[in-house]
């Protein structure tokens, strides 16, 4: 199939961006952006929309209990931006190819590659037009090579490189297991009457029990259009494998002070990904030979705010620092990877690790017999009065696949029938991803063991991926 191409990044840093994933509606905190580009409203930036209106409720199944959002609470969001996010890392592409910096949108790293002394060398992408049997179509495109004397690795949640890093290096060795969520996404045009740019809401409670940790927000844009982004939120850490994380985010819809805003409106896009929620606890060692771990692929989402795109912001350019002082040290090897060793020092003292400090003990103070009322209470009394200086630090009390359940131990959930209004099934979701799959084209998922899903995912737990999957695509 030929050679790779290979090249030589030196002192350029490599991004791969592709606004098609990023799906919009979110609420940026704009600490990080303030120092990397001071005058980004001069530039044309896409925060144009500071927050005017804070909610945030209590549900229950059928009332709306007002939570006050005080500053210094993790939901206050005074000073802070909504933005169609795709909008904003298009712009920041764009300033960065102003300045020479070479992005490759659309290639997806598929491989690490090492030195003979095993420290990392760089990535190599993935080959193109292979079919299902894994032969080359008339449209094969060998996949490059990209050399690096130093690789920052900010592939998101639960990447695959990570993985395979973490194992080699064994970075997770002092770290919790990483928790994780669920979050569902639609964006909707919405009636102009009903419509308020810049208000931001949040909900905890119904449709989830008091012992699953989730929840709902929705932000008002400011655009031609009167859209809505609407999320939903469930930790991968419940305990009833019938649980639906999408047929929760339809019934949250549907609740009386909710539903409201979809009446009369449509709905334009859907979409899900995954989210760490381990915080603290859960980062694991950042550096290695040859590169170190940025963003949501080493864990910097701050739980209680729902938001990591300041903190991955900062980390990536105390990452760029650290790794531009050893790259254009003339006395550094030119035959091995280099490890930016100052990075995981430079992060401890910055806040990134501040807020994930401060805010280390909110998620796992859920795991009490008083559940979400525990978490509220705790998130009250030591977040915004201790500021996160208690002396103690939770567990999250071991990875989340331990905490589910028995079928046999669980009643089945009797979700609602769609209305294709303010509700919808699976299938029609799916369609409005924008997600794009041949028929002949190799399964982007293997298994390790092909028994697994049947003796012991059915057998014990009545298939869960099955419900957990936000395409619902079974293997």
């Amino acid at each position: 199939m030929g050679r790779r191409c290979e090249f030589a990044l030196l002192k350029r840093h490599l991004k791969w961006a592709d606004t098609r994933h990023t799906l919009s509606g979110a609420c940026i905190e704009t600490r990080a952006l303030d120092e990397l580009i001071p005058d980004w409203k001069d530039k044309g930036c896409p925060l144009t929309t500071p927050v005017k209106e804070d909610k945030f409720a209590l549900l229950t199944e059928s009332g709306r209990i007002p939570i006050p959002i005080l500053p210094g609470m993790p939901m206050y969001n005074h000073g802070n931006y909504v933005v169609r996010l795709g909008y904003l890392v298009k712009w920041l592409g764009e300033q960065a190819e102003g300045m020479g910096i070479e992005l490759y949108p659309g290639y997806a790293a598929s491989e690490v590659l090492y030195h003979e002394d095993g420290s990392v060398k760089g990535i190599a992408t993935n080959d193109v037009g292979i079919a299902k049997d894994g032969s080359p179509k008339e449209v094969f495109e060998r996949g490059m090579e990209l050399h690096a004397k130093c690789t920052i690795f900010a592939e998101g949640c639960h990447g695959h490189l990570t993985k395979q890093l973490a194992n080699k290096f064994n970075l997770r060795d002092k770290a919790e297991p990483q928790s994780y969520g669920i979050g569902l996404k639609e964006v909707w045009e919405i009636d102009p009457a009903k419509h308020s740019p810049g208000r931001v809401e949040h909900t905890v409670g119904w449709p989830l029990d008091k012992n699953t940790y989730g929840g709902s927000f929705l932000y008002h844009l400011n655009e031609d259009t009167p859209l809505v982004a609407v999320g939903f939120v469930v930790a991968l850490d419940y305990t009833n494998p019938y649980l639906s994380p999408f047929r929760e985010f339809q019934r949250f819809k549907t609740h009386p002070s909710v539903r409201s805003t979809f009446e009369g409106g449509k709905r334009i896009a859907y979409g899900a990904r995954a989210l760490n929620e381990g915080g603290y606890q859960a980062i694991p060692k950042l550096t290695f030979p040859g590169g170190c771990l940025i963003g949501c692929t080493a864990g910097f989402l701050n739980v209680p705010k729902i938001k990591g795109t300041h903190t991955a912001m900062k980390s990536g350019m105390l990452a760029a620092e650290s790794a531009y002082e050893i790259v254009a040290d003339e006395n550094t090897p030119t035959d091995k990877g280099l490890e930016p060793v100052k990075y995981e020092e430079a992060l401890r003292n910055s806040y990134v690790f501040q807020e994930l400090y401060a805010a280390r003990n909110v998620r796992p103070s859920f795991h009490t017999k008083l559940g979400l009322y525990g978490g509220l209470m705790y998130t009250g009394l030591f977040y915004l009065i201790a500021r996160g200086k208690e002396p103690w630090t939770l567990s999250h009390g071991g990875a989340d696949h331990t905490k589910l359940k028995p079928a046999k131990d669980c009643n089945p959930i009797e979700y609602p029938k769609a209305d294709g209004k303010i509700s919808f099934d699976l299938l029609e979701s799916v369609a409005l991803t924008g997600t794009n799959h041949e028929g002949d084209q190799p399964a982007h998922l293997t298994l390790l063991n092909d028994d697994q899903p049947v003796n012991h995912n059915l057998a014990i737990y009545d298939g869960p991926e099955g419900r957990f999957c936000p395409a619902g695509k079974l293997i």
